[in-house]
């Protein structure tokens, strides 16, 4: 069973898959209004995110640090670049016009020379203010010699600037405290922005995840159980509860935590670059310098944590199989004395699963520090042209500070995609493995059409019926015989003779290979499965009890009274037990039943198939685990049980079949003998060698 795991794991472990992902966009339909809202919430997140170090810039340059340069107004045609920048952000007062240096840091370094060596450009600073506020105007009135004035605004040098008071410096700067503080009140609202439209997104996508995993839970439990015998007897039950279980949440994980996390990844890597080269192009340059060496890495993490994961998978899978083996064969592990062996042996295993484990980490360990280093050299890269460029005037100290503002939130989203990564490689594996269970259809065909008349006769008539559960191995053989309505007939034989094989057959839990199965006359596969399996219902030796009420297990869901199960119940001789339990019909059945002994469960059975009123039943060793005096106790409610029915007995104890119409010996897969039980007797054939056996014993 390890192997098995082993090559599956192999198997579907592939990373990103097209196919599967398109696949999995289509449960996203019912959701696509959530989805679609859960898209515009994240891309007004990502802009927000990515317009608070704008933000920033603009309020450390135009309102911080608003240092602004003359420029003669009475030469602009000496430089048409200079002639459009002051076209648009100049501020012009007397004979010049004053321009913030952000506005300057288009124009390239050599022609800033160029301007300033023909006095074009001054060298000296400037600081601009809006004389329309009575704080600012006094404050130009009282030194009118160091104000260069218009009607709106006034420039004075920052060397005398720095001569007057810090009340006058503020109240020059009024307006740009209050830039500052509308910067400020934008900022905030912003962020109030994002954990809005954090908090719908998260909430949407959960909702449309949860929605796809209880949507496609439904549809593998649907697809499941119609699926064939022949396809669940291969399947291993922890296969297929770990599919409807632990790889449809791999899935909803993908669409909660991943696939919105992802694309927010990329998006604000995206909008970084886009906001760096639309602030400044040359630092945009320096920045993307320091990029292949992250990307290069990228690409060799992701090989590397590929395989990591593979070899903790296949070693968690190993684990896992050892232990299931093991603690459910515990016993002969004790009675043989191997616990040192399989105490070895599981220490090899889990040795090797904390290597794979440690491998797994190495891996990540190793990438981090390295993405932590390559966003260190590209902060320092960023610092160190960015001050040379902000030493001579290509550069702004806002546009420096929204550099390295921008540079982290790149690199954070880097670090966030590597974390992200295992999940998607787990979810993929989970998807192709829940699809891989949906692409297989083996299942009985329910395309019957012909409703038997009401009520149901029960006549059941074998023709020609051969069968083999494996090609090549026949358990049935050209086997003919006729049921009429009403009587018992008792089916015997050794083991392997195909006696469950013919109740399988009726109930079309599997369909023959040959020949034809009829009720009524009508070809059991030209009825419907509803129909069918209302007819006929066998009670089986392994009787299965779910983790619910005794009421509960004998209606099985129906539209069954209380009366009507305390009635069935009491003709089974099941009543006296029931009431004993410490809440009677209502007592909650233990996992497996375990709280009951195993003849209370057969007759809980007994009682469940008389409260759905078959016509036809088929009791299939349904005496075999109960002791003698529990099986005397019953004998009277079988006989009630089958009054008036049609039934199939399937037994090896013949003591339990002797009143039976007539019985069928079973040998070799062909039907050997048919009689009644003294008939049977005189022609001492198989019959008489099984009872003389039994009696003997």
């Amino acid at each position: 069973m390890a192997d098995t795991m082993l090559r599956e794991d192999e198997r579907v472990i592939t990373g990103y898959n097209p196919r599967v992902v398109r696949r999995l966009l289509a449960y996203l339909r019912p959701y696509r209004v959530a989805v679609i809202l859960a898209l515009i919430a994240l891309t007004l997140s990502t802009a927000a995110e990515i317009l608070l170090p704008v933000i920033l810039q603009r309020s450390v340059d135009r309102h911080m640090v608003s240092t602004a340069r003359r420029v003669a107004a009475d030469r602009p045609d000496e430089h048409e670049l200079l002639d459009a920048v002051a076209a648009r952000h100049g501020i012009r007062i007397g004979d010049f016009v004053y321009l913030l240096e952000v506005d300057l840091n288009d124009i390239a370094q050599i022609e800033q020379r160029r301007l300033r060596d023909s006095g074009v450009l001054s060298e000296r600073g400037f600081t601009v203010t809006r004389i329309d506020q009575p704080q600012a105007l006094e404050v130009v009135e009282r030194y009118p010699t160091r104000f260069e004035r218009s009607e709106v605004h006034a420039a004075i040098d920052n060397r005398a600037l720095a001569d007057l008071s810090a009340d006058d410096r503020r109240a020059l700067r009024s307006d740009d405290i209050a830039g500052v503080q509308r910067m400020s009140v934008f900022f905030f609202g912003l962020l109030i922005m994002i954990l809005m439209t954090s908090f719908v997104q998260v909430y949407l996508i959960a909702y449309a995840g949860q929605g796809v995993m209880k949507d496609m839970r439904l549809q593998l439990y649907d697809h499941t159980i119609r699926q064939s015998l022949a396809f669940l007897n291969t399947q291993a039950v922890g296969k297929l509860v770990t599919r409807l279980t632990n790889d449809v949440e791999t899935i909803n994980e993908l669409f909660t935590n991943t696939v919105i996390s992802l694309l927010k990844n990329i998006t604000i890597m995206i909008g970084v670059i886009v906001a760096m080269f639309a602030l400044n192009t040359r630092m945009a340059l320096v920045t993307a310098a320091t990029l292949p060496p992250v990307i290069v890495l990228t690409l060799i993490f992701r090989k590397k944590a590929r395989d990591a994961f593979r070899r903790v998978r296949q070693w968690v899978s190993k684990v896992n199989a050892y232990l299931a083996e093991h603690i459910s064969g515990m016993s002969v592990v004790q009675m043989f004395v191997r616990e040192r062996k399989v105490n070895r042996e599981f220490q090899q295993r889990n040795g090797e699963l904390m290597r794979a484990s440690l491998a797994e980490m190495y891996v990540f360990a190793t990438f981090r520090p390295l993405v932590d280093l390559l966003s260190s050299v590209s902060l320092a890269a960023i610092v160190y042209f960015g001050a040379r460029f902000l030493a001579v005037g290509v550069v702004s100290l806002g546009i420096l500070i929204a550099f390295i503002d921008l540079a982290k939130r790149f690199y954070q989203q880097l670090m966030d995609i590597s974390d992200r990564f295992v999940v998607l490689q787990s979810a993929m594996a989970g998807s192709e493995r829940v699809f891989e269970l949906l692409d297989t259809v083996d299942r009985v065909e329910d395309s019957g059409t012909i409703h038997l008349p009401r009520p149901v006769r029960g006549e059941l008539r074998f023709e020609s019926v051969s069968f083999a559960y494996r090609s090549g191995e026949p358990v049935l053989r050209d086997i003919s015989f006729r049921v009429p309505a009403g009587q018992t007939v008792a089916i015997v034989g050794y083991t392997g003779a195909g006696k469950t094989t013919i109740a399988n057959l009726v109930t079309r839990l599997w369909d023959v290979d040959g020949g034809t199965v009829r009720l009524d006359g009508v070809d059991v596969r030209d009825i419907p499965l509803g129909q069918l399996r209302s007819a006929i219902q066998p009670i089986q030796q392994d009787v299965f009890l779910f983790n619910d009420t005794v009421a509960e297990n004998i209606r099985l869901g129906a539209d069954i009274s209380d009366q009507k199960v305390v009635e069935a119940a009491r003709i089974v001789q099941a009543d006296r037990f029931i009431s004993a339990l410490p809440r009677g019909y209502q007592t909650i059945l233990e996992e497996g039943a375990a709280n009951i002994s195993t003849g209370q469960r057969q007759l809980i059975a007994f009682a469940r198939v008389l409260a759905h009123d078959p016509r036809v039943i088929i009791l299939d060793e349904a005496t075999a685990s109960i002791d003698t005096e529990t099986e005397a106790l019953i004998q009277t409610g079988i006989r009630r049980l089958l009054a008036g029915r049609t039934s199939l007995v399937i037994a090896h104890r013949l003591s339990t079949i002797k009143n039976a119409d007539r019985i069928l010996v079973l040998s070799a897969g062909g039907l050997a003998e048919d009689g009644t039980h003294e008939e049977l007797l005189v022609q001492r054939g198989l019959y008489f060698n099984l009872y003389r056996l039994q009696y003997q014993q």
